[in-house]
C-alpha cells in the first residue's frame, strides 16, 4: 500500500486568522468549516488545514514548509507585511539562500532560493 498526502494540518489557537495569513501568502480561498477548523487549497499544492487546540506552541516545529518565491528578501518583506516574523538573517550556503520565518502563531517556515 502507498499512502497519499491529502492535507497538512497545523495545530493552532485561531484557525480562522491563521488560514487567512497562509491563503494570502500561498493563494487560494480560506474556508472555515467551523470555529475550530479552517483550510486553504493553494494552487499546485496539497490542502493546508488549521485545527484549534487548547495548548500553545512551546518548541520549534519538527516539520516546516520551504517556499520558493523568487527573491528571498522580497518574499520575506511581503510575508512580514502579512504578519510573519523573520528569524535571524538570510543564510547563504552552496545550495543557495534561505530565510527562516515564523507565521503569526510562531510556526516556522523558510523562503528558499
Amino acid at each position: 500500500m502507498r499512502a497519499k498526502v491529502s492535507e497538512i494540518v497545523f495545530d493552532c489557537a485561531d484557525p480562522a486568522a491563521l488560514v487567512r495569513f497562509w491563503a494570502a501568502l500561498l493563494g487560494g480561498e480560506p474556508v472555515d468549516r467551523g470555529p475550530d477548523w479552517s483550510y486553504v487549497e493553494p494552487p499546485g499544492f496539497v490542502r493546508i488545514a488549521f485545527q484549534q487546540v487548547p495548548e500553545g506552541k512551546a518548541v520549534k516545529n519538527r516539520l516546516h514548509l520551504d517556499l520558493e518565491g523568487g527573491s528571498v528578501s522580497a518574499a520575506a518583506d511581503a510575508a512580514e507585511r502579512l504578519g510573519a516574523v523573520r528569524v535571524g538573517g538570510i543564510v547563504t550556503d552552496p545550495q543557495g539562500d534561505f530565510q527562516v520565518m515564523r507565521d503569526p502563531e510562531g510556526n516556522e517556515f523558510c523562503f528558499v532560493n
